[in-house]
Formats: structure tokens, C-alpha cells, sequence
């Protein structure tokens, strides 16, 4: 994996003193006209979780809210607190929140954040990625995840890629740092509801174009433990439904590069 395509995350005093993280922290101190002439990496952000590094990215393997303190990066700490526990916001709260929603662009949208599954619970989030027509996004574990289950199941071109709305996650979760523990691997500004982009809608992102399926995405219980119960119910009303608040299910129809910033359009 490309270290420069990846999100450089904060260490704890821990991990530095093991160095396990060195080149990433030694890459951010290095002269500001020597990074520029690299690819562009990300701002730093952080995650919940044991970090490690694997190839220059840095993982959270558990990636689950309410991990143990001394496990936690120190610009995490800094930003919640102290907990991973994001507070979980009643309905009255969440519905308050539609009308900034329903402000999402209907077209000339933008993708805010990308973010793979390497394996079950695990999450990189990305600058750049590939889309491609057998693997979805590549390095995302879409295609090998059913292999896991009991009885083993082919993967369904239909779900090859989520679509979430960033203005849902950012409600639900709380904060940025948050929108990867709902699991979509792209996170856009931009109306995904039924009545912009029912199925079948094509969509344009870098110079890759995927296609909206009829394939419902609703959420699982890991959803209902990390952001609550009211929030499952508020993304599964039926105005959540209409609205696709949970996210789309899609799949690529031209293989291509997207980049966090990217441009969203309907073909």
C-alpha cells in the first residue's frame, strides 16, 4: 500500500516511544518544499484503536467505540475527552437535523472522505483509490468478506461499493474522526435519496463512473453499537428511506481513479 495515499494518523507517547510509527512521524517533520514535490498526503486524523502500521498505513485492527484509554492516540484524547464513546442523539435530535440534509447538492457533489475494509474490522481511510469492475475499490475486502461467513458466499455485484451521505454520518457519529465506523467507503456531499438518484442513476467520481442498484442498504446491529437505536430507526423511517439517509448500494460500471474532493455528477 502507498503510504503517501493514506491517512498519516497521530501516535500515542506508547507507540512512539516503540517506533512503530517513525517514518510517518519523521515524513511530517521533513522540510515543507521537500514534501511538496510528493503526492499530496492527507491532514493528520486519527482513529479508535490499537494502531499499527502495515506498509506505511496506519490501522485501527478493532476500529470500535469504548476501547481501553492507553489504546487511544493522544489527538484523540485531545478531541473526545478521554472516551470513544460518541454521545447518541435522541430523535427529536436527529430529525432536526434533516433539514441540513435536504440542503445536500443535487448534482456537482463532493466525495469527503474515502475508506476501505482491508478485513473485517478494520478501516484505512484513503487520498486516493481504485475502482475497479471486479474488485470494486480495490484493497477493500468486498469480494473476499462472504468466503468468511457460514455457509461461504459468492459477492454480490450489487453491493460492490456503499455511498454514504457525509452530512448523515457526520450527524449520527458525531464527528469526522467517526464516519468510517458505519462501514461505506465513500462518504459524499451530495443527495443519494431516491428521488436524485433512484436506481439505476449513474454517477460519475475522478474518472471512474459508478451505478446506483436497486439492493436496499439498511444497516446491521454493528451499526446500532456504534452510533445507537435511535439512529438505526431514523436512517429506516420512512422518510430515512426515502431519503436513503443509511446510504446506497452501487457498482462500477467504468473502472477509474477517485480522490478525496472529487467531484460527484450524474451522468
Amino acid at each position: 500500500k502507498d503510504p503517501a495515499n493514506c491517512i498519516v494518523m497521530t501516535a500515542s507517547p506508547r507507540d512512539r516511544r516503540k517506533g512503530q510509527i517513525k517514518d510517518n512521524l519523521d515524513n511530517r517533520s521533513r522540510p515543507t518544499q521537500d514534501r511538496e514535490a510528493e503526492p499530496r498526503a492527507a491532514s493528520i486524523d486519527t482513529v479508535t484503536g490499537p494502531l499499527q502500521t502495515t506498509g506505511g498505513c496506519v490501522r485501527a485492527p478493532q476500529y470500535l467505540p469504548l476501547l481501553a484509554a492507553d489504546h487511544v492516540s493522544t489527538a484523540t484524547r485531545i478531541h473526545q475527552g478521554g472516551t470513544m464513546a460518541a454521545k447518541q442523539l435522541t430523535m427529536d435530535e436527529l430529525t432536526a437535523g434533516l433539514d441540513q440534509i435536504r440542503q445536500s447538492p443535487a448534482d456537482d457533489g463532493e466525495v469527503r472522505m474515502i475508506m476501505r475494509r482491508p478485513a473485517v474490522n478494520e478501516r484505512e481511510l484513503l487520498e486516493e483509490g481504485q475502482l475497479d469492475l471486479a474488485q470494486g475499490l480495490v484493497g477493500d475486502d468486498w469480494s473476499t468478506r462472504g468466503s468468511q461467513m457460514t455457509p461461504p458466499r459468492e459477492p454480490n455485484p450489487e453491493t460492490q461499493l456503499t455511498l454514504m451521505n457525509a452530512r448523515v454520518a457526520e450527524l449520527v457519529s458525531g464527528d469526522r474522526e467517526r464516519w468510517a465506523l458505519a462501514g461505506d467507503q465513500l462518504y459524499v456531499d451530495f443527495d443519494i435519496g431516491m428521488d436524485n438518484a433512484p436506481a439505476g442513476t449513474q454517477l460519475s467520481i475522478g474518472s471512474a463512473v459508478i451505478e446506483v442498484t436497486a439492493e436496499p442498504h439498511t444497516g446491521c446491529k454493528k451499526f446500532v453499537e456504534r452510533v445507537g437505536m435511535p439512529a438505526m430507526e431514523f436512517v429506516n423511517s420512512p422518510e430515512g428511506k426515502r431519503m436513503c439517509l443509511r446510504g446506497i448500494n452501487t457498482k462500477v460500471v467504468t473502472a477509474g481513479t477517485i480522490r478525496r474532493g472529487d467531484s460527484v455528477k450524474k451522468v
